[in-house]
């Protein structure tokens, strides 16, 4: 049998202690055979030392020493790390005890660089289990949708093809707010190899208000943005491209540009009149819903706009 492969677990943190630890206990608390280390990289904030150990899985704290931001944090965690594979987990999501234990061997069997897995979504005390489908997921897929099960605290990736930046490359730092990087990472690494996704909710990820970004709508707007001028793939997909116009369009309601919304509404309907993304932002625009509304709404059944 080939030996299971080092994996470093870098854990972005900034202002949620209590999150945190459980995040960390519970990648801690991996069946995974092979040789396993964790890396919490602290952003605009104290690091706390008293996280450090090197009993069991050890546990090395730093601070952000790249752009400040998540991507910037995820940067540092890589490059503090020298094992065979990267893992991400955000500090307010939890990890069942094989996710590793299943996921590597997945990775292994490919000749892929980057590897997910379902996600439970919980909010306000309901897990909702998110599901692709499907065992790999190509640029068509990514670009026709977001796909929020392949969550970052489910990617799994080759370190070497991380930091090489003719291959994957490091984590987009210039991302409006941190946002969408994800995204971006993934459409990347489908460019070189579909991505090995294993359809098990072998991470529970916690939405809401916890989140740092749940409700900076002009964040959330920049970087679709910055996104349609990255990936052309998406504009070129017209269900995708409809899909991201009517986020716009929502986004922009909630945050009061009436003109903005407007507009993207109608470029939603052009690329596909079915997008139930329009029909939001056009209730948001009359004053019959709020978007925050129908984002609660949405969140209790494990999605999203």
């Amino acid at each position: 049998m080939t030996p299971w492969p080092s994996v470093g677990v870098v854990i972005p943190t900034r202002n949620r202690p209590e999150l945190l630890r459980r995040a960390l206990e519970a990648v801690r608390r991996q069946d995974y055979p092979g040789q396993l280390r964790v890396v919490v990289a602290f952003d605009q904030t104290e690091p706390d030392l008293l996280l450090a150990t090197t009993d069991g899985v050890p546990v090395m704290v730093i601070s952000n020493w790249r752009t400040s931001g998540l991507a910037g944090t995820r940067n540092s965690g890589i490059l503090a790390l020298d094992t065979d594979l990267v893992a991400f987990c955000d500090d307010d999501d939890e990890w069942a005890p094989d996710k590793l234990r299943v996921q590597v061997p997945a990775l292994q069997a490919s000749s892929a660089e980057f590897a997910t897995c379902a996600i439970a979504v919980s909010y306000q005390g309901k897990v909702t289990p998110r599901l692709a489908g499907m065992a790999s997921v190509g640029v068509a897929e990514l670009a026709r949708s977001r796909m929020a099960m392949l969550h970052s605290s489910t990617f799994l990736m080759s370190r070497s093809a991380l930091v090489e930046s003719d291959r994957i490359g490091l984590v987009a730092e210039d991302a409006p707010g941190s946002q969408n990087e994800d995204w971006d990472l993934l459409l990347r690494a489908a460019r070189r190899h579909p991505i090995v996704h294993v359809d098990e909710p072998l991470v529970q990820v916690l939405w809401g208000r916890s989140s740092q970004y749940a409700y900076e709508y002009q964040t959330k707007i920049s970087s679709l943005r910055w996104m349609m001028d990255r990936h052309p793939e998406i504009r070129g997909c017209a269900p995708g491209a409809a899909r991201v116009y009517g986020q716009l369009a929502c986004w922009n309601a909630a945050s009061g540009n009436r003109a903005e919304a407007w507009k993207w509404t109608r470029q939603a309907v052009r690329a596909n009149w079915r997008e139930p993304r329009t029909a939001i932002a056009m209730a948001a625009l009359t004053g019959a819903v709020k978007v925050e509304n129908v984002l609660s709404t949405l969140h209790r059944y494990g999605r999203g706009i």
